[in-house]
């Protein structure tokens, strides 16, 4: 049985946590898209899941249920750069058990895989920041505009300079 499954199509966050989790003595597999990780699943048992919500192919929302679709069930955390309440609660609907926003330390993960274990019923999901949010939808802006400044700064009605300041700041934490 491996303890984590990583799938996440982000190479450097993947191979990052992948080390993290290992380093603190876990077994650890990962797959950079669904498929990948429904495969390795018709051969390995795995007991948690970390899982990205924006990846190419099937979606993260679209996986969680076929990831449960297995004896034992998984345990899953959804974690994305591009979270909204809606998604949040849609995540915890399909079953997943918690859902943080990246970037995202790996002891906040162990945190909420040990709350799954410890409290197997669903809990609402925290309520995010204003910073948080004012943060994921410029991210989401920026992504669906294939991250032209200048078109995502028309779309949320910002001065592009206004805009690139905002983007110089690092994200708010989990």
């Amino acid at each position: 049985m491996i303890d984590f499954l990583v799938i996440d199509d982000d190479e450097t966050f993947r191979d990052r946590l992948v080390k993290a989790f290992m380093r603190r003595g876990f077994s650890v597999a990962s797959a950079a898209r669904g498929d990948q990780a429904l495969a390795l699943l018709e051969q390995q048992e795995v007991s948690r899941i970390t899982l990205d919500l924006k990846m190419p192919g099937e979606a993260g929302l679209q996986l969680i249920p076929r990831l449960l679709n297995r004896e034992p069930k998984p345990k899953i955390v959804v974690l994305t750069g591009y979270g909204s309440i809606a998604t949040t609660q849609t995540a915890i609907k399909a079953g997943a058990f918690a859902y943080l926003t990246k970037p995202c330390d790996v002891e906040r993960i162990l945190l909420a895989f040990e709350g799954a274990e410890l409290n197997q019923q669903k809990r609402s999901a925290p309520t995010p920041s204003l910073a948080q949010v004012e943060w994921e939808h410029i991210q989401r802006i920026l992504s669906d505009c294939q991250g032209n400044v200048t078109h995502a700064a028309k779309v949320l009605g910002l001065d592009r300079r206004s805009l690139q300041r905002r983007l110089a700041k690092s994200p708010p934490l989990c």
